[in-house]
């Protein structure tokens, strides 16, 4: 075959491999393409916008940075829905992990009768066992039941802290849970009383730690309260509760409200056990309105008793009016008596009987006025004694015949109602008893209340007239201002205040010392305290005045800035006037350059005021034939006072 021949048909076929190829191409760049922005357009809707899709051929090149393995692998598989999952080629990196965090260490501490259990998760690195043995011993219990768990993370801040006080607090509780945690601890508790439930906080609350935040809740039981009391008063300064007792969370709520809206500004009532009935909160509420409608008198619930006493001047039409509605709307369980008293002229006043108890701060207890016979006299002095002490009890009673009926208990109720107080009177007349004073127990009043509805009995009236002070509260324990003053010259003597020569400046060292001051004075309340600055003999006295009073006001500018409430601080300077050792060796100059505390208005003894001296003379006083024996009574008492005076002189 010539080449002529066969040259077209070669060109022919170089033409189709050419033509081929070509078609080839762009077929694979169209296939390509679509391909591309198919997967783009799937990863788009998917969410996946931080893929970029290229096409390399047939193959699908995913690239990017996924947040996470798990998203990486969902944009493969999106990816891998639109064209086969084996074009698809997955070269995305995954954003660097950080570290795992530690997890929250804690510990719940349990402590019963039965011994502390521990539970949670605690750092390795810890010492777990030094911590049960501290908790054997600060319980005194040998018996710890360890279900901790541990992880190999580090000691987190203030974990060292937040277990110490956990330790401190169970050793304190016998019955509570402590939940322990770097961030912060929550304690509860049960306390047998509400006297130990103070106790329990006081104690705790100068424990607590002041790198994190503590919750703490002691919990008291309920009191059993007899006779169940309520009595609710509405006179010339406005409403007010004497005693109140609720017998659910309900009725309190209910009580509270009612007393709200008939004035009283923030009521308390106590939820206590004994309730005689359970529609106790509704019978009050009830008794609260008719006394609101009478507008002035009070009214009281004993058990199932209910006594109303308006006030003098009522109208009687009013009176029977509410009376007969409040009969009608009791529960069925109460017994109503109601009284509305007549007002008495100035004769009868004068006349009129009574029986007084006076209470001094000293503690010295006088009895005066009528009794009616001498074995009533007898049995009165002798409760008196037993409630205030034999030696604080001086009798000036005065035996009378005709006296009411039931006036010998009434006067022994009213002895037992200033029992109740640190200091006070109580007066009792035929139909009234009152009782004035301060006491530090809250719950006086009501106290009081309880005690005088059950003695007098039903539709006897009574009033109070008790103020709580802080300072009086056995409970608190709070220091005396004498106590407060040697608190911080305590602190003194252990740490001297020391100036630079010549300056008037707080140094570190006596910034130190004011801090230990302040600390000892925080429980001080209502007291009155000097800072007297003290210097030597060296330079001139104007000089050394100046100087002292200026570090005196140093001194009472600290403690201002620490805010130590409870005190009134008064600064003086004295210069070189009062030297407590020889100005001429450097050890006595030494002593002399001081700082003191000294009290301010220490209170005086205090007297009967003339109204009581008043009583003592109208009450006392000798008549007719009576007038020689008690003034003999009176000589023979003074006579033994001078006696016990000089037994006491030669006993020394």
């Amino acid at each position: 075959m010539r080449i002529s021949e066969f040259l077209p048909v070669f060109a022919a076929l170089i033409a189709g491999l050419i033509l081929s190829l070509g078609a080839a191409a762009i077929g694979a760049t169209v296939i390509e393409n679509t391909s591309t922005k198919a997967v783009d357009n799937q990863l788009a809707m998917r969410g996946y916008d931080w893929v970029d899709v290229q096409g390399d051929g047939l193959q699908i090149v995913l690239t990017g940075t996924a947040p996470d393995e798990q998203t990486q692998l969902a944009a493969q598989r999106a990816a891998g829905h639109v064209v086969d999952p084996s074009r698809v080629i997955n070269v995305m990196n995954v954003v660097q992990q950080e570290a795992i965090p530690a997890p929250r260490f804690s510990i719940e501490i349990l402590r019963n009768d039965s011994g502390i259990s521990l539970i949670g998760l605690v750092p390795s690195g810890w010492d777990r066992e030094g911590f049960i043995e501290a908790l054997k011993r600060a319980s005194g219990t040998g018996s710890v039941a360890d279900l901790l768990e541990q992880a190999d993370y580090p000691v987190p801040e203030n974990w060292g802290d937040a277990t110490e006080f956990g330790r401190t607090a169970i050793g304190l509780l016998p019955r509570s849970k402590i939940s322990i945690a770097a961030d912060g601890i929550t304690l509860t508790a049960l306390a047998d009383s509400k006297e130990q439930k103070v106790t329990f906080e006081r104690a705790l609350i100068r424990a607590l730690p002041d790198t994190l935040p503590v919750a703490i809740d002691v919990a008291a039981p309920r009191p059993v309260i007899t006779p169940f009391t309520v009595r609710f008063i509405i006179d010339a300064n406005g409403p007010r509760f004497d005693a109140c007792v609720a017998e659910t969370p309900s009725g309190h709520a209910r009580i509270l409200a009612a007393a709200k809206a008939a004035g009283v500004e923030n009521p308390t009532c106590t939820i206590g056990l004994g309730s005689p009935t359970a529609q106790w909160a509704s019978a009050v509420e009830t008794g609260m309105r008719a006394l609101q409608d009478l507008g002035q008198g009070s009214i009281t619930y004993s058990d199932g008793d209910v006594s109303l006493i308006a006030a003098e001047g009522t109208s009687a039409s009013l009176f029977d009016r509410v009376v007969g509605e409040l009969e009608a709307d009791l529960p069925a369980t109460f017994t109503l008596h109601s009284s509305l008293p007549q007002a008495e002229t100035e004769a009868e006043e004068e006349t009129r009987p009574e029986f007084i108890v006076i209470r001094s701060p000293e503690g010295q207890t006088q009895l005066r006025g009528r009794i009616a016979d001498e074995r009533s006299q007898a049995a009165t002095e002798a409760l008196a004694k037993a409630a205030f002490g034999s030696a604080s009890v001086y009798s000036a009673m005065r035996v009378e015949d005709d006296l009411p009926d039931g006036w010998s208990l009434r006067a022994m109720a009213a002895i037992e109602a200033l029992a109740q107080l640190n200091r006070g009177s109580a007066t009792m007349t035929e139909d009234l008893v009152t009782v004035r004073g301060e006491t530090g127990n809250e719950n006086a009043r009501a106290e009081i209340a309880s005690l005088l509805s059950a003695k007098l009995g039903d539709g006897e009236q009574f009033t109070i007239d008790v103020t709580y002070v802080r300072k009086l509260d056995p409970v608190l324990n709070l220091p005396t201002p004498q106590e407060c003053v040697d608190r911080a010259n305590q602190r003194i003597a252990a740490n001297k205040i020391v100036f630079d020569p010549g300056s008037t400046e707080l140094n570190e060292a006596a910034n130190e010392t004011l801090d230990q001051i302040a600390e000892a004075l925080k429980e001080c309340e209502e007291v009155e305290m000097e800072i007297g600055a003290h210097s030597d003999s060296q330079g001139g006295e104007v000089m050394n005045l100046n100087l002292s009073t200026q570090r005196a006001n140093s001194v009472l500018d600290g403690l201002l800035m620490r805010r130590v409430a409870g005190v009134k601080f008064t600064a003086q300077g004295y210069g070189e006037s009062q030297p407590i050792a020889d100005n001429d060796t450097e050890e006595g100059r030494e002593a002399n350059r001081r700082i003191e505390f000294k009290l301010l208005n220490a209170e005086a003894p205090e007297t009967a005021t003339a109204q009581d001296e008043a009583q003592q003379d109208t009450s006392d006083a000798p008549q007719g034939e009576n007038a020689a024996t008690d003034t003999d009574g009176a000589t023979d008492g003074a006579e033994g006072a001078d006696t016990a005076s000089e037994d006491g002189e030669t006993e020394e």
